[in-house]
């Protein structure tokens, strides 16, 4: 599933193909994904210059001059956003094509249908982006703040730092990766984190999302940026997926166990 990274990855490729450029007309192929595609997306977007691209948690927000409403995507589990020639031919899955005043097609590719294509306006905030917490890389996001959200809380502390109403976009992969970094049982209890503990995993949340955007995002199952291209992060992965793979650090296996119905890897002895 596209995380943070890829969905950054996404926006920073996109944003200087599309910047400047007019929606001539929208195609939906297929007219439900997660969610139904508004009746109204193609009347409220078509002629709408697009201003520039803008990402909340795992959400894309196009923003377009001159007019209110803005364009939400989510790439669901397996979508992606790809520009092309409008005259290439369409994919199975492409299911939605924004196509531009240049010949070109923004399109959704989105086998599993999990993504989201949806209208939004900053008046009045898609309800969907109406509860999300601090995003990871802005000074919002705090060993201060994460402490405030977990105190005197029994669940565990990657299912905190998964929670989106505390903070954006820390999915699965860079969880795990993260507490590795940071010394911490992904099973401890969110509220017995020390102050040391708190701040050092918010720095390590912070440096491995940026280490992965610049790599390019994660390679997995179907991941790849607007330019076809995969990312590169899984090169250097320490925990995740590694089960029963020695700790690069100190040799001790890795171990897999479900944690909130998430496949959670750590090391025993580095995070005990």
């Amino acid at each position: 599933m596209p995380e943070l990274p890829e969905v950054e990855t996404t926006r920073r490729a996109l944003q200087p193909m599309v910047s400047g450029k007019t929606i001539d007309r929208i195609t939906t192929r297929c007219p439900k994904l997660r969610w139904p595609i508004p009746a109204m997306l193609s009347d409220q977007l078509t002629r709408g210059q697009i201003n520039g691209i803008k990402r909340r948690g795992k959400y894309l927000l196009f923003t377009l001059k001159d007019r209110p409403d803005r364009l939400l995507v989510h790439l669901g589990m397996s979508g992606s956003l790809r520009v092309t020639d409008s005259h290439a031919d369409l994919r199975k899955h492409d299911h939605v094509i924004l196509s531009l005043n240049d010949q070109r097609d923004i399109r959704l590719h989105d086998p599993r249908r999990f993504g989201a294509v949806l209208l939004d306006t900053p008046d009045s905030p898609h309800p969907l982006l109406q509860k999300l917490g601090a995003e990871p890389l802005d000074d919002e996001f705090s060993a201060e703040l994460l402490k405030s959200h977990c105190k005197n809380r029994r669940m565990a502390i990657k299912t905190a730092i998964m929670n989106a109403q505390i903070v954006v976009g820390v999915g699965n992969i860079y969880a795990c990766e993260a507490l590795f970094a940071a010394g911490i049982d992904p099973q401890k209890p969110a509220g017995k984190l020390s102050d040391d503990e708190y701040a050092q995993l918010v720095s390590a949340i912070k440096r491995i999302l940026k280490q992965a955007i610049e790599q390019g995002g994660t390679t997995l199952r179907d991941f790849l940026n607007p330019s076809g291209n995969p990312g590169y992060f899984k090169q250097t992965l320490n925990v995740y997926d590694r089960a029963d793979l020695p700790c690069r650090t100190c040799g001790t296996l890795i171990r897999k166990r479900v944690l909130n119905q998430r496949s959670t890897y750590y090391c025993p002895h580095c995070q005990s």
